[in-house]
């Protein structure tokens, strides 16, 4: 017997080379849908919020030095440490908008030529995690991103690698990509943004189907929560035991109240 399609959250990443615009788009989108009365959330990658975020980002500042292959473990590390925070989410209903995710952690690694660290072998470390309903790429050149306002404060900040991520993101390009030019104004590139992320974000209420990176292999998705059971003693009222306490002098007996006490025999 067929199961019925279960409504869920959207699973929505923005990507591109630094500076693009990714997460005015981000913060945009969401305040659209949540306009519109769908529960949307935006997640940023590297969440630098958890310790191993913090290693990444001393990374990212030139606070510290690590091995190619060490800081992109960090990454996959810190999308994973997320996964069951974000199936749950998404199975819950909530919309998740996210800047960055493992699109960026590949193409980013790939750009650096290590010959261990190849597009295929970066792509197995994160198969377990979900794909994208929908990657959203906001497409401008390195030397257009370069111009931008703070550019260069961080490690991968440099024309000739960016361009190198850009190749890289055409290696991972599939039909679920849409390329979105970020060279226009803020509200012109929104409208696109919007037109193609809409359609996506309603049919997962439809109940599409959640594939996972990167051969689209149908995921479960959790259970919706449940109120759990109180246990019989969480149920009762605060139970007064009556305790006897000898009074040495009078002989007399004086009545205690324990509440969810247990009873102690010697």
């Amino acid at each position: 017997m067929a199961t019925a399609p279960r409504p869920r959250g959207a699973l929505i990443v923005f990507e591109g080379g630094d500076r693009c615009g990714k997460t005015t788009q981000c913060s945009k989108m969401v305040e659209r849908l949540k306009s519109q009365g769908v529960d949307a959330v935006m997640w940023r990658f590297p969440d630098r919020s958890t310790s191993i975020g913090a290693a990444i980002n001393a990374y990212l500042s030139n606070q510290s030095q690590l091995d190619d292959a060490v800081i992109h473990m960090l990454f996959v590390a810190n999308r994973l440490e997320k996964r069951d925070e974000m199936l749950r989410l998404l199975a819950g209903g909530t919309t998740l908008v996210l800047d960055r995710y493992s699109y960026s952690g590949v193409a980013y690694t790939a750009a650096k030529g290590v010959p261990h660290l190849s597009i295929d072998y970066c792509k197995s470390l994160e198969v377990v995690l979900p794909a994208a309903d929908l990657v959203v790429h906001m497409s401008m050149s390195a030397e257009a991103t370069a111009a931008r306002g703070g550019y260069g404060e961080e490690r991968y900040e440099k024309v000739e690698f960016q361009a190198r991520v850009m190749e890289a993101f055409g290696q991972l390009r599939d039909e679920r990509w849409a390329a979105i030019d970020a060279a226009g104004t803020i509200d012109a590139i929104h409208e696109q943004v919007a037109a193609v992320v809409e359609p996506v974000v309603r049919r997962t209420l439809q109940g599409a189907v959640l594939g996972r990176l990167w051969d689209f292999t149908p995921m479960e998705l959790p259970a919706p929560r449940q109120e759990q059971p109180q246990s019989a003693a969480a149920d009762e009222e605060d139970t007064v035991v009556q305790v006897q306490i000898a009074q040495p002098a009078a002989g007399k007996a004086e009545a205690v109240g324990v509440s969810q006490a247990p009873v102690l025999s010697s």
